[in-house]
């Protein structure tokens, strides 16, 4: 588990701040601003964040008024198939994982803390949140630094019982490991996303529903 695990942090965060990069350079090159750099920095941190992060609400933004992203293995020669649907407050996803030659499949939902990927400040909080209903498959989430720079983000498997029932399930930052990396301590002041993740190492479906995401 620990070691395919690692491999979709490390392909979904690739993905991710790749993306992440290229949105701050256009935003800096658009807007003549030097200081839009600070995107990248690991101490750029803008202050407090809310703990509501996505309450579902809405169907495209989170609750920071921010466009989720979703983000899959098909850029990687993976076929994943992924379906979200938000309605009456609940994101529902489902699909079937189809991995790459050699690698995990997997299917990621990205929710930013700011919209230029700024360094948000969660320190005021013990840990991450989630109301969530999981019926098949793996799930994860992970807590993403800007502090780290190898990819081997914080995470934790997310295992409520699988009952068809929603549950809340707390997972302190200080229980996120980083899978390959030596361990070091999450520093929660330089959060930049969370990401939840579907994976596995071979052709399967997943089925999970997501009532709420926040920081306790």
């Amino acid at each position: 588990m620990k070691n395919f695990t690692s491999h979709v942090i490390v392909a979904v965060t690739l993905a991710f701040l790749t993306g992440c990069s290229k949105q701050a350079e256009s935003k800096g090159e658009s807007e003549g601003n030097p200081s839009a750099q600070v995107v990248k920095s690991a101490v750029a941190t803008t202050g407090a964040i809310s703990p509501n992060i996505d309450d579902f609400s809405d169907a495209n933004k989170n609750s920071l008024g921010i466009e989720r992203q979703f983000i899959d293995d098909t850029a990687a020669g993976g076929q994943t198939r992924t379906q979200h649907d938000v309605e009456k407050g609940i994101l529902s996803a489902t699909g079937e994982i189809v991995p790459p030659r050699g690698q995990p499949g997997w299917a990621s939902i990205v929710l930013l803390l700011d919209p230029q990927g700024r360094p948000q400040d969660a320190s005021a909080y013990e840990g991450v949140q989630l109301l969530v209903r999981v019926n098949k498959g793996n799930l994860s989430v992970s807590a993403n630094s800007s502090e780290i720079t190898n990819f081997d983000y914080h995470a934790a498997q997310v295992t409520p019982p699988a009952d068809g029932e929603f549950h809340e399930v707390k997972i302190p930052f200080a229980r996120m490991k980083r899978a390959w990396s030596a361990q070091t301590t999450l520093n929660p002041k330089t959060l930049t996303s969370l990401s939840l993740v579907a994976f596995d190492v071979q052709p399967g479906s997943f089925d999970f529903a997501i009532d709420e995401v926040s920081f306790y």
